[in-house]
């Protein structure tokens, strides 16, 4: 820290009566008022440097003994005059950083230029301000928050601007070219004389040194600040985006303990309590976002949709919540499972999650990366003729292009897991509608699921939480599963959910049953009921009595399995199901690709259920 002292004399103000006076064998004639506060000093000394008391003495009325003098709207306070009046003294001060405004507007209300007297205070202040303070990093810092008190007065002198500037040059120079008086959050005191030299000197050795430090300014100083260094158009974006989120965890109110809010909210109390919040932090909030980069990745989508949490807790406006969901959408492959819950926190919705603002990402991400054409254009010239160097430029702008569209494409692989596991979170939300969920589920493309491992367990957990699903909700909401694409456990799984439709069951039964035939092999430790309904599989033209003409019927429309378990289930109410997959050939054999026999019934089961159907038909049926 740099300081500057003026004066030689030694301290001799004191305070007598509440009023501070100066000892001196000359009697005091002048009493000069600040605010409430009293000083009883002399005319020679203040008014041979201050044109304003000469002004208002001449304008004041003087008494046999004092000549009063009120100030009222005096800049600075009482402790910038008793220095200006000090200095008038002859007294020693002590300039810094911390006191250098509040002094030089005090001087510059009291007028004390070189037109008044050669190398007055102003004039010794801007010196030292110009070539001292303003060339310390620590110093600049700590003279530009003092403006906030004495915003008018620092603005019309020109004070703030230039501290703004000297600190967007340092930051914009090279760091081995930017010397700190004082590191400002990292390092210990280091006090030198504004003529002497320091006796640490500290280097900044990370590009984004400055972040830390700045972050300490109130939300004006730092905007204008940061739109600064952003327009020297020297610093990368992402050294923004991390300022940016400094900024942010150091100003934004308790947001930590909002970012793990659990399944369910325990209390009113809480809730209410995440709504009191000021426009202060509304603002502060917004401008963040105002800050913002606009090249995609130079900020964490964590960090984005942290401030997208926020939002909701401070109540932003509905422009900056857009905005915050459009660049989210653009790098949605980054998040978490954790970024995405962001609670809702509002009236006219009881979902524990906000789903609307997820869902308005998932449109802004699938709006990325359209698939170029899969081939180069050709025409019969190309072909002929040698490839000139303008070709050579298409086929390399070709060759970019299907490199992004194979990163789009991993990216959609990504997104996808991101949102099955979303869905597994927000299924356990009782007041979710089934709409929403779907929604959600369904605005991630077929092709980017390799498996549905994860969507089945999305789809098994809404189940067991919202038991008073209609038996046509819940055929809607299994249509998005595809058995082909479950594995061994989970098809263990669903095989014995009672949850499910029972299409959706016997889907499965007869893809693990393709599977095992395929691979050679077969199912093994199954359990009970689905033993029951495969056991002919092996025995295919020996009748049972499990199926028998006399059992009783059940509704073709049955949404459990239950009716599995019981070998008196009759095999007639599966016909209208397992006729929807049949995939073999007229000749009975498998086709060829495996991937489509995933799920195609093995040649012998399927007449082993032609003959159980030709049982359960009726005389007149048959004829």
């Amino acid at each position: 820290m740099k300081f500057m002292k003026l004066g030689t004399r030694l301290d001799n103000f004191y305070t007598t009566e509440a009023v501070r006076s100066v000892s001196s064998e000359v009697s005091s004639d002048l009493i000069v008022q600040v605010k409430g506060n009293r000083y009883l000093l002399h005319k020679f000394p203040l008014l041979s440097k201050c044109l304003r008391l000469q002004r208002l003495c001449s304008e004041s009325p003087e008494t046999s003994q004092h000549q009063v003098v009120q100030i009222s709207d005096f800049p600075g306070g009482i402790e910038a005059f008793e220095l200006c009046a000090k200095f008038c003294y002859g007294i020693t001060i002590t300039l810094s950083a911390y006191n250098i405004v509040s002094v030089r507007c005090a001087a510059e209300y009291l007028q004390m230029t070189e037109d008044v007297e050669k190398g007055n205070l102003i004039y010794k202040i801007e010196v030292f301000f110009n070539s001292c303070v303003l060339h310390g990093w620590k110093d600049a810092i700590i003279a530009l928050q003092t403006t906030k008190m004495l915003s008018v007065w620092a603005e019309d002198l020109g004070i703030t601007s230039r501290c703004i500037d000297a600190i967007t040059s340092k930051v914009l120079a090279h760091p081995s070219k930017v010397s700190l008086s004082h590191s400002y959050s990292r390092m210990g005191r280091d006090d030198v004389s504004c003529n002497g030299s320091e006796s640490l000197r500290h280097k900044p050795t990370m590009k984004g040194w400055w972040a830390e430090d700045i972050a300490e300014l109130g939300l004006d100083l730092y905007w204008r600040t940061m739109i600064a260094i952003k327009s020297g158009g020297k610093v990368p974006g992402n050294l923004i985006g991390e300022a940016l989120r400094i900024y942010a965890s150091r100003w934004l109110p308790n947001l930590s303990k909002y970012m793990n809010i659990k399944k369910e909210i325990e209390s009113d109390h809480e809730l209410d309590s995440t709504r009191v919040v000021t426009s202060k932090h509304r603002l502060l909030l917004e401008s963040i976002v105002s800050l913002l980069p606009a090249e995609k990745g130079v900020v964490s989508s964590s960090f984005l949709l942290k401030l997208l949490k926020a939002v909701n807790i401070v109540k932003a406006s509905s422009s900056t919540k857009i905005e915050l969901a459009r660049r989210v959408g653009i790098q949605l492959e980054d998040a978490t499972v954790n970024d995405l819950l962001i609670p809702s926190l509002s009236y006219t919705s009881d979902t524990i999650y906000d789903i609307d603002v997820v869902m308005t990402i998932l449109e802004q991400f699938m709006l990325q990366g359209q698939s170029p054409p899969t081939s180069p254009p050709r025409t019969r010239r190309n072909i002929e003729r040698r490839r000139s160097r303008s070709a050579e430029n298409v086929e390399f702008e070709f060759q970019e292009s299907r490199r992004s569209s194979s990163a789009s494409h991993s990216s959609k692989l990504k997104v996808a897991k991101l949102v099955d596991g979303y869905l597994q979170e927000i299924a356990q939300d009782v007041n979710l509608p089934l709409p929403k969920f779907l929604a959600i589920a369904e605005a991630i493309p077929d092709f980017a699921r390799l498996e549905h491992d994860d969507l089945y367990r999305a789809i098994d957990t809404y189940l067991k939480v919202h038991p008073e699903l209609s038996k046509s909700e819940r055929k809607r909401l299994c249509r998005i599963l595809d058995c082909k694409r479950l594995s061994m456990e989970i098809c263990m799984h669903a095989a014995q959910n009672e949850m499910l439709p029972l299409r959706v069951v016997v889907q499965v039964l007869f893809c693990e049953q393709a599977r095992a035939a395929t691979g050679g092999g077969q199912v093994t430790e199954l359990p009970s009921n689905i033993k029951a309904l495969l056991s002919t599989y092996n025995n295919p033209g020996k009748p049972t009595a499990s199926f028998s003409t006399n059992a009783t019927t059940a509704a073709e429309d049955q949404w459990s399995v239950s009716g599995l378990k019981s070998p008196q289930s009759k095999v007639s109410t599966l016909k209208p199901k397992l006729g929807e997959n049949k995939d073999l050939d007229e000749n009975g054999d498998e086709k060829s690709s495996k991937v489509k026999t995933l799920c195609v019934i093995p040649n012998r089961p399927k007449r082993m259920f032609s003959k159980l159907w030709s049982i359960n038909r009726t005389p007149s049926e048959k004829n």
